[in-house]
């Protein structure tokens, strides 16, 4: 009895930490009415300028498992600006959660004066994950949260670009944008010999709860590994899951309107979808003069993203941005996502300093308010955009938009009024062609376009093939849509090419 009555009193082993645990925690917020978070911050904090933001730094020597065998550490943002409510930040360590409590002693505030006292019980806007990526020696910031349910990933020797988001909700839509927020987070604490890093988290919106659970694998290319649970508070406009958001100024298919050094100035230069009926699919971005969303439909993805090819450094020509080194954003589906379609949504900007381009998954069906959606997925960073495609095929290197004309027989070439669009496609499945070889444009146009030139050829310099379109719009309100691919017989060998030229350009 008294070896029964020892076992009685040991305590109860801790249940382990999972994504289950942070579901309940959202369907239970999607069964209450939506509480939008209240601003703590003091009037100093809330109308400071970017500058003054700027000043408030992370002191490095502050970082959180500092003194732990571990290659992550974590550092955090303090709140200021726009990052007005703090978001709970808790560790897991031995299957038992705490919070990490918010320390101002963490930060070097810089020349900024302001009350001590009325900033002790803020909290943090959000954190960043640091890994020696690029050396054994340094902690480079590999990860970042920050901001509604935005989050970036680098890999080695990569430069912050675009962001991932956990959820987009009636992007674009008449209605307006509802912004889901992460609220609160759970971070394993890892081992000394872990080479990934756990983290859980818990959205919130007017509309929208879920539960998320990110593994994030640093490398030369980092992968995120995506489980995310859904509950509705009501139905939405439009469901945008995966998404991702991006920036596009200007570019060879796109060149800026006033003489710039740059030649091209994105995060992104296009979108690429792999159906799931494996065709492959290029979309060049634009920077349009009106809101543009274009749609396909697709059943079981097998991939999307926002690329950006081509990594020469002539492209950008930009010492301080890179654009060269920004990585590209790839989801590969886990499972079967069903009917729905891939959304890509442009945005006229006048600068670099707004993303204005956002992709998504919209399933065909939303589920019943309180109803779990499931989705699982893994988001590539990399920039061996080659390597994300089918090895057995070829694309589309780049795109170029030009004014287009006519060599007259004194062999000037006068404009004509048309457009003139450069494709040239490389790949596997064009290197071992002879030039010579019948390959042929399969063409397709809309309406309200009238195609003057279509002719390809080979291309030495690349050992790939040069499409040379010249098109004339007829009605310059309108967009207009042209798709190609490149085939030898019956047999496609590229993916295609799908344009648009927006209106009034």
């Amino acid at each position: 009895m008294a070896g029964l009555l020892v076992l009685a009193l040991e305590p109860a082993p801790a249940q382990a930490f999972d994504l289950d645990d942070v579901a309940e925690k959202a369907k239970s917020l999607a069964a209450e009415k939506f509480a939008a978070p209240a601003s703590n911050l003091p009037a100093e904090f809330s109308e400071m300028k970017f500058a003054d933001y700027q000043q408030i730094r992370f002191r490095p020597d502050k970082a959180y498992w500092s003194d732990r065998k571990t290659p992550f550490k974590l550092s955090f943002y303090h709140q200021g600006m726009h990052f007005n409510t703090p978001v709970r930040i808790n560790e897991i360590a031995g299957g038992r959660v705490a919070e990490i409590p918010y320390d101002p002693a963490r930060f070097d505030f810089g020349t900024l004066n302001f009350d001590r006292n009325a900033t002790r019980n803020l909290g943090y806007a959000g954190f960043r994950v640091l890994y020696p990526i690029n050396g054994a020696n340094k902690r480079d910031e590999i990860t970042t949260f920050l901001g509604a349910s935005y989050f970036r990933v680098v890999g080695k020797g990569q430069a912050y670009g675009l962001s991932a988001r956990g959820l987009a909700i009636d992007t674009a839509q008449p209605s307006g944008e509802e912004f889901p927020r992460f609220r609160e987070f759970w971070i394993e604490q890892p081992k000394p010999q872990d080479k990934h890093l756990t983290i859980f988290a818990l959205l919130d919106s007017p509309r929208a709860t879920g539960a998320y659970r990110f593994v994030l694998h640093p490398g030369r290319d980092a992968v995120v590994d995506v489980q995310s649970r859904l509950f509705l508070r009501e139905k939405v406009g439009k469901l945008g899951l995966a998404p991702l958001t991006s920036m596009f100024l200007f570019g060879g298919n796109q060149p800026p309107a006033q003489p710039n050094y740059r030649p091209e100035l994105h995060d992104s230069s296009g979108l690429q979808i792999h159906a799931g009926n494996d065709e492959w699919i290029w979309r060049p971005l634009n920077n349009p003069k009106h809101l543009s969303v274009s749609s396909y439909s697709v059943e079981n993805p097998k991939g999307f993203g926002l690329l950006q090819r081509g990594r020469e450094f002539s492209r950008y020509e930009d010492l301080d941005d890179r654009y060269d080194l920004r990585p590209s954003a790839w989801i590969e589906p886990q499972g079967d996502w069903g009917k729905g379609s891939v959304e890509l949504v442009e945005i006229p900007t006048p600068d670099e300093t707004n993303d204005n381009i956002v992709a998504f998954w919209s399933p065909a069906g939303q589920p019943e308010p309180g109803q779990p959606l499931d989705l699982n997925y893994r988001l590539h960073w990399t920039r061996d955009e080659p390597g994300l495609h089918d090895r057995d095929s070829a694309w589309v290197e780049q795109t170029l938009r030009a004014a287009g004309d006519v060599k007259q027989k004194n062999l000037v070439r006068q404009p004509d009024g048309s457009t003139a669009l450069v494709v040239d496609f490389e790949g596997p499945a064009l290197k071992g062609l002879p030039p010579d070889a019948p390959l042929r444009p399969q063409l397709g146009v809309d309406g309200n376009v009238e195609v003057k030139e279509n002719s390809l050829r080979y291309n030495p310099a690349t050992k790939g093939w040069r499409l040379m379109l010249r098109v004339s719009v007829k009605d310059p309100k309108k967009p207009t849509e042209m798709r190609v691919a490149l085939v030898n017989g019956e047999k496609t060998l590229t993916e295609t090419w799908s344009y648009q030229l927006p209106a009034n350009e």
